[in-house]
């Protein structure tokens, strides 16, 4: 509040200007009414110091001149005699030299002020610009190894997952071979066909986990369902995805770390919470849309041991890169209740 006011007279010179010259005016008018007995120079180092700092040195060292010119005639107003001219001029003397070490001090102390100001505002825009790259790097960062991941991940459905099928049909033509002939080793061959087809799903999982498929419309929906549908497969742990409405996602960047954000809580409920099911929830409301994990594992230890929760910094960095509020709590029952909302969706 007070640091506004400043500010305010600062800007406002001529509105400041006339305060001090006022104070003067009124502080005079109390010098004539209280007389020559009552000693009120003092109080006139207010317009002196207003003047100084928020108009300049100039300006008081003006003041300071009125003030001296203005006590004096009060006091002369009043009565006041003296025995020798001199001792006015005197006294006037030494009150303005008083006034005027002031007025230099109070102006070495104004520029001292706005110069460590300056240094800080550089320094503050350069902290800022620094915040603000440092971001963009980061990002950058982020986006190159979501690139490869992506890249990784076609490599495997496109490469690995062809030689794979060739694999599989090639096997599956020699147990064809093999059983026409009626040799025991049609089994054997059996046994080889399934095995590499249970490679190509797993190479498909592995697939989509790197690469899902397209984040912007109902893409984020669709990975959600398909990771859902993953973990149930792979695992003995039941993960269910509900969506009561269609969520569309218009950022693909902000889809794509709210994936991320629930590959890795459904990641940490399966391997470290000893969950049994797992719920990811997605729903809208305006421009916000709201991911939330819940499990029923063990739950967050508090407090979280020193060194344990990478990923869950993780969580809330990427959070932090789509400007997301993220929480975790313990679920009122127990587990895990991880919450990411995304609003203001371009």
């Amino acid at each position: 509040m007070a640091g506004g006011i400043e500010r305010w007279m600062r800007r406002s010179r001529g509105f400041s200007g006339m305060i001090a010259v006022a104070i003067v005016l009124v502080a005079g008018l109390a010098d004539y009414l209280t007389g020559v007995e009552i000693f009120l120079s003092v109080f006139y180092l207010l317009p002196v110091t207003l003047a100084v700092w928020f108009v300049g040195a100039r300006f008081g060292v003006l003041i300071a001149v009125l003030s001296v010119a203005v006590w004096l005639g009060g006091d002369l107003a009043a009565g006041a005699r003296y025995g020798h001219t001199f001792v006015p001029a005197w006294n006037a003397a030494i009150t303005l030299a008083f006034y005027l070490a002031v007025v230099w001090l109070l102006a070495r102390l104004r520029s001292l002020h706005r110069e460590l100001e300056e240094r800080v505002r550089q320094r503050t825009k350069a902290l800022t610009e620094e915040m603000a790259g440092r971001e963009r790097l980061e990002r950058e960062i982020l986006d190159i190894g979501e690139r490869e991941r992506q890249r990784i991940g076609h490599e495997f459905h496109d490469s690995l997952g062809q030689h794979l099928t060739a694999t599989a049909m090639a096997a599956h033509v020699l147990q064809g071979k093999l059983a026409a002939q009626s040799r025991p080793e049609a089994a054997d061959a059996g046994g080889l066909v399934e095995m590499v087809e249970q490679a190509i799903e797993l190479n498909r999982q592995l697939a989509l986990g790197l690469s899902p498929v397209q984040m912007t419309g109902e893409g984020l929906m669709d990975s959600l369902r398909e990771l859902a549908a993953g973990i149930g497969e792979r695992t003995p742990i039941r993960c269910d995805f509900l969506c009561r409405d269609p969520v569309l996602i218009r950022d693909s960047a902000a889809g794509m770390h709210l994936y991320r954000i629930a590959q890795e809580a459904v990641n940490n409920a399966v391997k470290h919470a000893k969950a049994t099911r797992i719920v990811i929830r997605l729903s809208g409301d305006g421009d916000a849309v709201t991911l939330e994990v819940q499990d029923d594992g063990v739950g967050l230890p508090e407090p979280l041991p020193k060194g344990a929760g990478m990923g869950l910094r993780i969580m809330g960095y990427r959070a932090a890169m789509i400007h997301a509020s993220f929480a975790v709590r313990r679920g009122g029952e127990g587990g895990t209740w991880v919450t990411c909302t995304l609003r203001g969706q371009p």
